[in-house]
């Protein structure tokens, strides 16, 4: 892409999904220094606005491929209409940005990005490099989601997220390092528990088999048959709708003979796939 030049970016994975209202407001009023993040330009395209303290163009592929990003998300998952923008903040450099969270948010890990959502605003931050795309990618899916939803279970929010990251023309692609992975953590005994994962509420829970995990029941619903993808969606319209919905494994279940046994099955089929995604790409 033709941008600012990169710079070097924390190796980190950008794990975080939120942040407490209650923490985003207490660390400001604690902070004596006060901080602005970038807001020099502006690119609003719908529900999404990217401020910046760099020149960027509404025609950049950057801002082009979020905004195809957000329709694969909202098709592909029949998502209501957002009821929320999603801010991008978007720092030139890794010092501006490490500089603005560590005042802001005093206390947050080092991540190369991060999605904010607090009662004022859904908002993702980030500073450019060489793996921005991917980043944003991660981060406005959540920002997508919380605005059309208004809540989502961490590891489903997780999944997605990991879903919808990786480019290309349409989404669902495989996770490259996930393939090869998750098949030697089944066979090294590792077994997956939807439920167990439903079960998890905060961020530090979630261990890399855990985003694997979700990343995978994602594509499997999406792409297995039918009736799982219909058992998203609907699980995601009640989301909004209700304050308590069945849950998803449950939900599943019962759709699914034998879910366990055929979600293992799926997964062992994933190199299969790749494979056939690797020879369609011209």
């Amino acid at each position: 892409m033709n941008a600012p030049p990169k710079h070097k970016l924390w190796r980190a994975r950008p794990w975080m999904w939120a942040v407490l209202a209650a923490l985003a407001v207490g660390c400001q009023a604690a902070t004596k220094t006060v901080v602005a993040p970038p807001g020099r330009h502006s690119v609003r395209s719908g529900d999404l606005l990217v401020l910046s303290d760099f020149r960027l163009s509404p025609e950049h592929p950057l801002i082009r491929d979020l905004e195809a990003l957000r329709e694969h998300v909202s098709r592909s998952l029949e998502l209501p209409p957002p009821r929320e923008q999603v801010v991008v903040y978007l720092f030139e450099t890794e010092a501006a940005y490490a500089h603005y969270l560590d005042t802001v948010y005093p206390g947050l890990p080092r991540r190369r990005a991060y999605f904010v959502g607090t009662p004022r605003e859904l908002a993702v931050y980030t500073c450019w490099g060489e793996r921005i795309q991917e980043d944003l990618r991660h981060e406005y899916t959540h920002g997508i989601l919380h605005a059309s939803l208004g809540r989502m279970p961490l590891w489903l929010d997780e999944g997605l997220a990991e879903y919808f990251e990786i480019g290309g023309p349409a989404p669902g692609r495989i996770n490259g390092e996930y393939v090869v992975e998750l098949p030697e953590a089944l066979a090294g005994g590792w077994r997956p528990d939807l439920a167990r994962l439903e079960r998890l509420e905060r961020f530090e829970q979630m261990q890399r088999i855990d985003y694997q995990e979700a990343w995978a029941w994602v594509h499997f619903m999406l792409h297995s048959t039918p009736e799982n993808r219909q058992t998203l969606v609907s699980y995601l319209h009640d989301l909004r709708d209700q304050p308590q919905p069945a849950p998803l494994s449950k939900r599943l279940a019962e759709a699914q003979p034998s879910l366990d046994e055929r979600f293992t099955a799926y997964l062992g089929s994933l190199t299969t796939l790749r494979s056939a995604e690797a020879a369609s790409v011209p």
